[in-house]
């Protein structure tokens, strides 16, 4: 089965922290199907400079940023090496069994099923390329080790969520790495998505083997939050 795994574009700050992820995915791919889904990072961040400043349409604005997830793609890419880029959903069928990077634009473009504003970000569009390969895990990559209850680097008192559901997430409107749009998502699909640190590759392949460590598990049905 396939694991579908977006890689954060923060990580795009730390050279080695990115380089040394790449090598743990490529390493995981010899026994793991995995398809990563870029995410949009200062690509991203120079078309919300361009919205701000010319006062795009979200039309545009959301199409440009999607177009941004190809760029670090096409960088991620040039990182890894051996990983085979792919377009569209028939090109995940050639490429069964390999490591592989998703360029998002054709697919999203063509069917253009999620809410276009700055609510959806990579977040969900991993969510919902997951839900479309019909993944068996879906893993956020981040530059932090998971949700918390409060800001972590606002108050030394946070606690990281061990598991936690999608419908609290939206009901109590929490702050967090994740996008606005990523709980609805989840629990329409009926995904189990895991918020991890790329910072500390190591934890992905606890997600992946079915081991405890240090992340998030959301859920997207109702249950108790575990801290």
């Amino acid at each position: 089965m396939v694991s579908v795994i977006k890689i954060g574009g923060s990580l795009a700050k730390d050279r080695s922290s990115l380089v040394r992820l790449c090598q743990r995915l490529v390493f995981l791919s010899k026994k793991n199907e995995i398809m990563i889904v870029p995410g949009g990072g200062n690509f991203a961040d120079t078309v919300r400079y361009f919205y701000d400043e010319f006062r795009l349409s979200e039309d545009i604005a959301h199409k440009m940023a999607i177009l941004a997830m190809d760029q670090y793609g096409l960088l991620l890419k040039d990182i890894i090496g051996e990983a085979r880029l792919v377009y569209d959903l028939d090109d995940t069928l050639q490429y069964k069994k390999r490591l592989s990077i998703i360029l998002p634009s054709k697919i999203m473009f063509s069917l253009d099923s999620l809410e276009h504003s700055w609510n959806v970000t990579s977040d969900s569009i991993s969510a919902f390329i997951a839900s479309l390969l019909k993944a068996e895990k879906l893993i956020l990559i981040k530059d932090v080790d998971g949700i918390f209850t409060v800001d972590p680097m606002k108050n030394s008192k946070a606690k990281i969520f061990k598991r936690i559901s999608a419908k609290k997430l939206l009901k109590e409107n929490m702050k967090s790495c994740i996008d606005e749009f990523l709980p609805r998502i989840l629990i329409e699909k009926q995904l189990i998505c895991y918020v991890v640190s790329g910072k500390h590759p190591e934890r992905i392949e606890s997600v992946l083997k079915g081991r405890k460590d240090l992340f998030t598990e959301i859920t997207p049905y109702p249950s108790r939050a575990l801290l």
